[in-house]
């Protein structure tokens, strides 16, 4: 047998082998063959690990140690660069470079999964069928002639409004999704909040889903609803674009799991929505999505185009995720309700990848039932995304809420203390004193504002009293859970890692310090001894937080504030609401350029609450923010779009 004939059978017997174990590892059916045996044709092809890349001397080695914050002694370094017989830094960078030779695709997930649950809980897996409410009276809701054009009424209906109109069949899937089409079209161009139609899709499947009724086939209260999906969850024959330059054309020939399952309960995708490049903020690679109580601010971020959608009337819900706010944010901004689901309640099979040991999906409403009939659909193992937990989410609309222990973090509904004010530097240059006037006039705005939104935090507590609640004062933990928040920025790093290394980051439409670009090239240099760490002390966190639910079932908190890295990292759910809108005496932001990040707040604009629940509690924490809900109506105001 010649050189050739042997060189490619071993390349064959390679490849079996590797898309043998991809199989295994589950995630064979979710990648391109194309893309698992190019990932294989670079590791045979590859040259000498390190090819190009600068010899590693000693003055290296003394940065890094002093980045990391480890003293080494000259004979140290000499030991680490090696001696011909151990091989030290330089094989270890060979190791890396065979790995990165790989070309590990987003969508593979590490082999160490993140599991929430201290080891004396019990996960509660038994499924009952959703009890939704009562029929809503939808008699005051008008509806035009094939709907389009129609008044805003039936625009702003819930899903559980508008599922009682499709199931009665006073109005059709078909009207509906022509109706939000139009919507979409009509306010996009202010708001940037759609980056692909999805309108043959919607159309075809809003006429499945009236024929399926007509038949006496009704699926359940999303049947013939149409929603929007954040741009990260893939979806066939249409791109899948992550809002980031660079990945304009991106697509993939299959649905994520939720949009699947979304499908399957007879929802109709009518667009993907604008979120900021690669999980980040509002701003994309089409411009900055808009807040429609004010357009001139962005509607914050990541899951920007589902709130700013949501909010608008241009969908009947849609789909955001979170890995530290990007649910709870652009839902206080655009003034929607959004549940955060516990972390492993639903699979991210095909969605892009930020932070496994983080990332959730959930709803994005305009109330909480609507968010709970959502998440009934889409939550659940799948067999490949193994975060997931079979745990329970059983909604019941008549759960007795006023059995649950309340709890309220006190001192967040108290004035905010003014820190000392910074200095003003000494011998400060032109630049400096700017950077410094910046800082204070910022720290200034924000207090104000703080001080301006208590009193919607403080009308929240009386109001929950008033309702016969029996709010109980809870501290959050004294931990360092902001310091953990670095695992969040290594994974994403590690997500993005040949982007950074290629250069094409400089495609992202954010090029500031607190951008993706920096932001994964600081990661670089966090250790995996400090990852390692910080996981560990994650484990402490994870305890505190539990031992902090044994005592309440509920927590009522400020949407800001330590609770929201906390949460996320521990993996807590929390509903978010809708609670007031600024009035015209509300302070001014400072800077009121038109889409300036630093725009933000002012006269009328919404404020949130939030609801916090022990994991797996998802259900009991809805019934509770819905009880708040309708109590204050606050889900029913609209921004003054025209």
């Amino acid at each position: 047998m010649s050189d050739t004939s042997v060189s490619s059978s071993v390349a064959s017997s390679t490849r079996r082998r590797f898309l043998a174990a991809c199989s295994a590892a589950g995630f064979g059916g979710t990648l391109l063959p194309g893309v698992l045996l190019g990932m294989v044709g670079r590791v045979e092809g590859q040259g000498a690990a390190g090819e190009g890349l600068p010899k590693i001397t000693g003055a290296m080695i003394e940065g890094a140690a002093g980045i990391a914050g480890v003293r080494v002694t000259q004979e140290q370094i000499a030991m680490m660069l090696g001696d011909g017989e151990t091989g030290g830094l330089e094989e270890q960078r060979g190791h890396v470079e065979r790995i990165r030779g790989l070309g590990i695709p987003n969508a593979v997930a590490p082999a160490v999964v993140f599991d929430p649950v201290p080891g004396w809980m019990r996960v509660d897996a038994a499924r009952k069928a959703a009890r939704i409410s009562k029929a809503p009276g939808v008699g005051g809701i008008a509806i035009g002639a094939g709907l389009e054009g129609t008044s805003d009424g039936l625009a702003f209906a819930t899903v559980r409004e508008l599922a009682e109109l499709v199931r009665t069949k006073k109005v059709t899937s078909v009207g509906l999704t022509k109706m939000y089409l139009e919507r979409l079209k009509r306010f996009d161009p202010r708001l940037h909040c759609v980056i692909t139609l999805t309108e043959a899709r919607a159309m075809e499947r809003a006429a499945a889903a009236d024929g399926e009724i007509a038949g006496g086939r009704y699926k359940g209260p999303l049947h013939g609803i149409p929603w929007g999906a954040k741009d990260l969850l893939a979806v066939k024959g249409y791109r899948t674009t992550w809002g980031a330059g660079g990945f304009e054309e991106q697509s993939f020939d299959y649905d994520a799991e939720v949009v699947r399952r979304l499908d399957e309960a007879g929802a109709v995708l009518v667009a993907k929505l604008s979120m900021g490049a690669l999980a980040s903020g509002d701003l994309w690679f089409g411009g900055r999505t808009r807040n429609p109580w004010n357009v001139r601010q962005g509607s914050s971020g990541s899951s920007a185009g589902s709130a700013s959608a949501v909010a608008a009337g241009c969908v009947g819900f849609a789909i955001g995720t979170e890995t530290l706010g990007s649910i709870s944010s652009p839902s206080t901004r655009c003034g929607v309700t959004g549940l955060r689901p516990s972390f492993g309640l639903v699979p991210r099979t095909g969605a892009m990848a930020l932070t496994w040991s983080m990332d959730k999906i959930g709803p994005i409403c305009r109330s909480v039932e609507d968010c709970a009939m959502v998440l009934s659909a889409i939550y659940g193992p799948d067999g490949k995304d193994l975060s997931v937990k079979d745990a329970s989410f059983n909604w019941d609309a008549e759960f007795d809420w006023k059995t649950l222990r309340v709890g309220y973090f006190k001192a967040a509904f108290e004035a905010p203390k003014a820190d000392e004010e910074e200095k003003e530097p000494v011998g400060a240059t032109a630049a400096e004193m700017e950077a410094y006037r910046g800082r204070v006039a910022g720290r200034r705005e924000f207090l104000a504002r703080q001080s301006y939104d208590l009193k919607y935090n403080v009308a929240a507590v009386e109001k929950l009293r008033a309702m016969g609640v029996a709010l109980i004062p809870v501290e959050m933990p004294k931990f360092p859970f902001g310091s953990i928040v670095p695992v969040l920025e290594a994974e994403a790093a590690a997500a993005f890692d040949e982007l950074t290394r290629s250069g094409q980051d400089g495609l992202l439409t954010g090029q500031k310090a607190g951008d993706w670009p920096n932001t994964f090239r600081v990661a670089r240099f966090y250790s995996a001894v400090d990852y390692v760490q910080a996981m560990r002390a994650r484990t402490l966190a994870v305890g505190l937080m539990a031992e902090l639910f044994k005592t309440v079932d509920v927590i009522v908190t400020p949407s800001s504030g330590t609770q929201l890295s906390a949460t996320n990292l521990t993996g807590q759910p929390a509903v978010i609401v809708p609670n007031g809108v600024r009035g015209e005496d509300a302070p001014v932001p400072r800077v009121t350029e038109d889409g300036a990040a630093e725009n933000v707040g002012g006269p009328g604009t919404p404020v949130s609450l939030t609801f916090l629940g022990a994991l797996y509690s998802d259900a009991r924490v809805a019934s509770f923010a819905r009880a708040y809900q309708e109590a204050t109506g606050f889900h029913r105001l609209r921004p003054g779009l025209a």
